[in-house]
């Protein structure tokens, strides 16, 4: 899939997108749904530089939906005319960008379906050790992508403040419990990943098919409500304490920008099972560099919290696809699926407060002397990404923002 789009010489007649720190090169081109200063319309965007080429105006696409649905082959095509349409000038181009400070970026379409998968072994294991430390992995984890369906409806894009939940929540393991605002709010680092075009009920999507279903990657904050989460989650799983609110940043990075930095799945360590036949493939993982940020109330600056790669999951975004459909289950164009908390095994790779502070038994140091064992309201918690390779431009994923409001 590497074409002349990931040329690293390649340069856009808009210069912003040429500067060597910039985000958005024009080997990145990732999508947006977007609506200009004042108006009502929704349109969809590429990001150059520090620009937003109109792509409906410019290159006729109707709705980033009507782009999740195409064909592998036909999403591949549609980036090669907008890398020539941003690498040639023409008479009359400039009319196709609006700075992108004077945009409201937008949810990049309506999502149907949300299921968050637990694809991080480090992950696993490190929150097994706080809950069971003489068995951290339930036996299944080894077999099967596990995961939840999540809440579509509250999803919101990146810059959209979240309430703290109420809940039941309770002092005992046995409760009673008590309707209070949750004492435990949590982020969770994740990478989203938008679906399409799908298959048909009944018709699974075969590993060496799955990535072609891969439109593109987000970065993805699953807000958790720990103490709810701890009295709740037995015998089904996540509810109320997962499903309040999901915040994803709003730029969808392609399967074809992220071509350069495919690679491997990490090797199973001796002794684990390997992946039945409906996972038994490279499923591709990907070299994204993933880092939280956090800034207290008072904080004039965010303090870096962790970083963690992507390339280290146990499970990859095409295990996780084949295997959401290996029962015939219908994926739709425009489906979110997470990755689950992306973490290593080192503190610093944590990807949530959760496993950071121990369970709230090892508090977090921030600049000035404040400390945190859970989110406090006033909180913001960010999420940058992005991808470097030897050889090929870094692109960049922008930013995944949202700042604690007080309950109810």
């Amino acid at each position: 899939m590497i074409d002349r789009t990931h040329d690293p010489e390649l340069k856009s007649w808009v210069e912003s997108a040429n500067a060597p720190e910039s985000e958005f090169p024009i080997q990145n081109l990732p999508y947006a749904s977007f609506r200009r200063t004042g108006e009502a319309r929704v349109r969809v965007g590429v990001a150059i530089g520090d620009q937003v080429l109109d792509a409906g105006e410019a290159l006729g696409l109707g709705s980033l939906h009507a782009v999740m649905a195409l064909p592998r082959e036909g999403r591949a095509q549609l980036r090669q005319r907008i890398s020539d349409f941003l690498a040639r000038r023409s008479a009359g181009s400039e009319s196709f960008l609006t700075p992108a400070t004077g945009v409201e970026l937008l949810l990049p379409c309506p999502i149907g379906d949300y299921t968050d998968f637990y694809a991080s072994i480090d992950h696993a294991a490190n929150v097994g050790r706080l809950f069971r430390p003489d068995n951290p992995l339930l036996p299944n984890y080894k077999w099967v992508p596990i995961a939840y369906h999540g809440r579509a409806s509250s999803i919101v894009v990146s810059g959209t403040a979240v309430r703290r939940p109420r809940g039941q929540i309770v002092d005992a393991p046995g409760g009673p419990p008590v309707y209070a605002p949750s004492k435990a709010l949590d982020y969770e680092l994740e990478v989203g990943a938008f679906l399409g075009p799908g298959n048909a009920p009944g018709e699974p999507i075969p590993i060496a098919e799955a990535e072609d279903h891969l439109v593109g990657a987000c970065l993805l904050n699953d807000w958790s409500a720990r103490d709810i989460q701890s009295w709740e989650y037995q015998p089904l799983g996540p509810f109320l304490a997962k499903n309040f609110a999901t915040s994803i940043s709003p730029w969808v990075v392609t399967r074809e920008a992220l071509a350069p930095f495919r690679c491997a799945a990490p090797p199973r360590p001796a002794g684990d099972p390997l992946p039945l036949a409906h996972l038994d493939a490279d499923g591709g993982a990907y070299r994204i560099r993933l880092e939280v940020w956090l800034r207290a109330a008072g904080m004039r600056q965010p303090q870096r919290v962790s970083q963690s790669d992507f390339s280290t999951m146990y499970w990859t975004l095409g295990q996780m696809i084949a295997h959401h459909a290996s029962n015939g289950c219908p994926l739709r164009a425009g489906d979110l699926i997470g990755s689950g908390t992306v973490s290593g095994p080192e503190r610093s790779n944590r990807g949530c407060l959760l496993e950071i502070t121990a369970r709230g038994k090892e508090p977090l140091e921030l600049a000035g002397g404040a400390t945190r064992r859970f989110l406090e309201d006033g909180d913001e918690v960010i999420l940058r990404g992005w991808c470097e390779q030897a050889g090929f431009r870094r692109i960049g994923f922008g930013e995944c923002r949202g700042v604690v409001l007080p309950a109810r």
